[in-house]
């Protein structure tokens, strides 16, 4: 069983303005100049090369990081290479106000974690969020509590669990590892 409890340091994806990203599309994610790569290690580099503001985050990024964001993330096509390219780089996990469908199940089938946390943007707000970029926050992905401890106080936001057969598929590492349990024998 892998760690239901994922702690790492906040990047907050914001527009130029200063506003939390929303409708980030799989193409901003993950550009379709690199779609003939298929070695996912070799994926990493270009993750959010084509959002605004963010063309380095690859260079930056260390394992362990969370992705917080806005609204409809992962909106687009069904390009698996915006789930792959945050896994090649560790990213722990991401956490959004909505997630694309196809998205969302493309992360799941491929055992990445992500997670709706509706009113996430109020705790990022740039003026008055207590969440900032650069914090430790740590993610209960099984209760879907994520917190922060920090000298101007303690938060704790109420984000959506893992369904059941996220949490087996997650912990079977992809969808083609994962067995379903047989019930009734």
């Amino acid at each position: 069983m892998k760690d239901r409890i994922l702690k790492g340091r906040v990047w907050i994806l914001r527009e130029p303005s200063g506003n939390v990203y929303n409708n980030i599309d799989t193409d901003q994610i993950y550009h379709n100049n690199y779609l003939a790569i298929t070695d996912i290690a070799q994926m990493g580099q270009y993750a959010l090369g084509n959002l605004k503001g963010y063309e380095s985050f690859a260079k930056h990024a260390k394992p362990g990081d969370i992705v917080i964001t806005g609204r409809n993330f992962g909106a687009g096509s069904s390009r698996q290479q915006a789930v792959d390219c945050f896994a090649a780089l560790g990213v722990s996990l991401i956490i959004c106000e909505s997630i694309g469908a196809i998205y969302k199940r493309n992360a799941i089938n491929s055992g990445f974690p992500i997670m709706t946390c509706p009113g996430i943007i109020k705790y990022v707000d740039q003026k008055d969020g207590m969440l900032k970029d650069g914090d430790v926050i740590e993610a209960d992905i099984e209760k879907g509590i994520v917190s922060l401890k920090s000298h101007s106080g303690d938060l704790v936001i109420q984000a959506e669990p893992f369904s059941k057969v996220q949490l087996e598929i997650y912990d079977s590492g992809n969808i083609f590892s994962y067995v379903p349990p047989v019930h009734g024998r």
